[in-house]
């Protein structure tokens, strides 16, 4: 691979690795990490192993239903398991939904222009408007600051056994899914295993997949023959439907 790296700063002052792959075309993929010790051709790999992982698991809930539900039981959720703190996600959401408001101010206070021949009236309602405006945008700078300090200060995750009795919460039984998802992978695995040897036939190797999922989903009849069929001897023939 053709790699290489330089440092980039955020906008927060964030310092990062920036990590570049340049393709054949022309093409380059960017990778941003904090990871300073990793060599590059590591850094590189993982990302793209992470996009075959990403690949997996879209194909494995569109063709076989990974996410599906499999059961309505439910089981308590392990006390030490830490989960988000419903207080966290409180100010996290006032901090978004004022940080919104504070952008449509913003936005609304750019596009006010004083245009020319405007009576004194009209001037004076001009100015009053955007004073206003300031003023409303300014008491909401006051409120983000507020809220992020209040943020900064709660934990971001607690465990179950610190949430209130109220918000506590149970979560679906696991057993029955891991056994269903275990087959599943079993099965993505004997597919794999025909789509490597259709490959070997097949002008477009890209459509062996493709195929393979063609001939499951296609019906047909299954006529058993025994051994004396084979030899030409009248035995009794058991079809049966697929």
């Amino acid at each position: 691979m053709k790699l290489s790296e330089r440092g980039t700063r955020l906008s927060n002052d964030l310092w990062l690795r920036e990590v570049r792959k340049l393709t054949d075309s022309g093409h380059q993929t960017a990778m941003l990490t904090t990871n300073f010790s990793a060599a590059m051709p590591i850094l590189a790999a993982s990302m793209f192993a992470r996009w075959c992982q990403e690949n997996f698991f879209r194909y494995m809930r569109g063709q076989y239903g990974l996410d599906r539900l499999v059961e309505y039981g439910t089981e308590l959720v392990p006390d030490i398991t830490e989960v988000v703190n419903p207080q966290w996600r409180r100010l996290d959401s006032q901090i978004r939904s004022k940080t919104g408001q504070r952008q449509r101010l913003h936005a609304k206070f750019g596009a006010m222009v004083l245009s020319e021949g405007l009576s004194e009236d009209e001037v004076q309602t001009y100015e009053r408007r955007k004073g206003e405006l300031q003023e409303e945008i300014q008491h909401l700078d006051i409120e983000i600051d507020q809220l992020k300090q209040q943020r900064k200060q709660t934990l971001h995750h607690i465990p179950v056994q610190s949430l209130p009795e109220e918000e506590r919460f149970t979560r679906l039984r696991t057993e029955r899914k891991h056994f269903l998802d275990t087959i599943k992978m079993i099965a993505y695995r004997a597919e794999t295993s025909l789509v490597s040897i259709l490959r070997e036939h097949l002008a477009r190797s890209d459509d062996a997949r493709t195929l393979v999922r063609q001939i499951f989903e296609t019906e047909a009849d299954f006529i058993r023959h025994d051994e004396q069929d084979v030899d030409g001897a009248d035995s009794p023939s058991h079809p049966c439907r697929s």
